[in-house]
């Protein structure tokens, strides 16, 4: 049996990805290139993380729950605004990401939130305990503040966070890492 059975994990320009051993990679993922994943991190079904011009970096307990994409932004040139090193995604610890989310070129700060079939594009930040929600698509070079909920599309500031929602959000980091090694035990179980 291999580690990840029915994954796609393949090198890329000299690059392999590197998952730590508790981390669970769901059947069907797709992991491409320069790609770190985090102690205890969950990468759920059918997502695709491709590191193929840029780095993409996930910390420890972060889940990317099914069918989301992870991609970075290529090297550029000052002509057309962007850093000459492009935009790598880096996603820090505890971070919620939800189903069908499209992450590309940005930071997600630690505890940071990405709602069901968000879109956050190149050059974005969302700060920790901050959150994007459900469905909005923020817009390149934007910035969602610490404690900052935004919405829509394209996104903008709806309202601060409360006590309550950052509880929240905590015990969905703590469901996702149980859930996660259930999940790695009942593969691992069925794959032999």
């Amino acid at each position: 049996m291999t580690a990840h059975p029915e994954t796609s994990i393949i090198p890329f320009n000299g690059r392999t990805p590197v998952i730590h051993p508790s981390a669970f990679i769901a059947p069907g993922c797709r992991i491409i290139g320069d790609v770190e994943i985090g102690e205890d991190a969950s990468i759920w079904y059918n997502c695709v993380l491709r590191a193929d011009v840029n780095r993409i970096r996930i910390g420890a307990r972060t889940n990317i729950q099914d069918g989301t994409v992870v991609h970075c932004d290529s090297p550029g040139d000052r002509a057309d605004g962007r850093p000459l090193d492009g935009w790598p995604t880096i996603i820090g610890d505890d971070v919620l990401i939800g189903h069908m989310a499209m992450v590309h070129g940005c930071v997600l700060e630690d505890r940071a939130f990405v709602g069901l079939g968000a879109i956050v594009m190149s050059g974005c930040t969302v700060e920790s305990d901050a959150m994007l929600a459900a469905g909005a698509m923020l817009t390149s070079g934007k910035t969602v503040a610490h404690r900052q909920l935004w919405a829509g599309r394209p996104a903008k500031y709806m309202r601060d966070l409360s006590d309550e929602a950052l509880i929240d959000m905590r015990e969905g980091v703590d469901h996702y890492v149980h859930n996660g090694k259930a999940h790695k035990g009942s593969v691992k179980a069925n794959y032999g």
